[in-house]
């Protein structure tokens, strides 16, 4: 398998990012990490494994970038409004200056597909809500489309602006980005055994935005024994994304 490791510095974030690419053309694929994770973790645990055949073929192209979490989402003892601030300081991070490297990279303009699992997922569907014109569509598994759990009662504009079931219940019938999601293609799943309640219910709750809104979504609950863990990730990612590249 083709792969490549990058250290750039992102004048965003002040300070050297990590990422690493599989393959060497295809529909390119932006994996973003589990909660406090690291670009390395999609491969050691295994799922680049999943879809090597896809890979090897030229089909895809994965890209697997580094999170902030910690200093974000995770940190529950610091200021909320830094916290999220740094947040969106990565936000910027990925539109700005990973995107254009990813077309770079790939050698073509299209639009990119995001993948996550957990708080991977969480991030996957923000940013392809938050930018329909960068992102193609979105596999996330076992995410948390709220900030409740994270920051409590705290929500100013960048808290709103990150939390999916916050901004999509605020949206008008009539918003641009509407028709736009309308044209993405978004598979979301959650299964309902072990560590897989909290998610469940946020699974849910998108669902319910996003069918009031008429936007078309698979949400796809898997069984009683699917536990938040990775072998049922491993299942679940190169089934999805057979069907996300029809």
């Amino acid at each position: 398998m083709d792969t490549h490791y990058y250290k750039e510095y992102s004048p965003c974030l002040q300070r050297q990012m990590e990422f690493k690419v599989y393959g060497y053309t295809g529909q390119p694929l932006l994996v973003f990490p589990a909660q406090d994770g690291h670009f390395f973790d999609f491969e050691n645990f295994g799922m680049i494994a999943t879809i090597q055949d896809k890979i090897d073929r030229g089909i895809v192209q994965v890209f697997c970038c580094d999170s902030i979490d910690k200093e974000t989402w995770s940190d529950q003892n610091g200021d909320p409004a830094h916290r999220i601030y740094m947040h969106e300081q990565w936000y910027y991070y990925i539109c700005h200056e990973l995107v254009p490297r990813i077309r770079q990279i790939n050698r073509s303009s299209k639009r990119i597909i995001t993948v996550g699992c957990s708080m991977g997922a969480s991030h996957a569907v923000n940013f392809m809500l938050r930018r329909p014109d960068l992102f193609l569509g979105t596999i996330a598994m076992s995410g948390y489309y709220n900030s409740d759990i994270f920051f409590q009662d705290f929500c100013d504009e960048h808290v709103y602006d990150n939390t999916p079931v916050h901004y999509l219940m605020g949206m008008p019938i009539d918003h641009p980005y509407i028709e736009q999601y309308r044209h993405c293609k978004i598979i979301i799943s959650c299964g309902q055994g072990a560590w897989e309640d909290e998610m469940l219910k946020s699974t849910y709750q998108l669902r319910d935005l996003l069918y009031a809104k008429k936007i078309p979504a698979w949400i796809d609950i898997w069984g009683k024994d699917v536990n938040h863990d990775w072998p049922w990730w491993q299942k679940q990612f190169p089934y999805f994304l057979e069907e996300i590249l029809k």
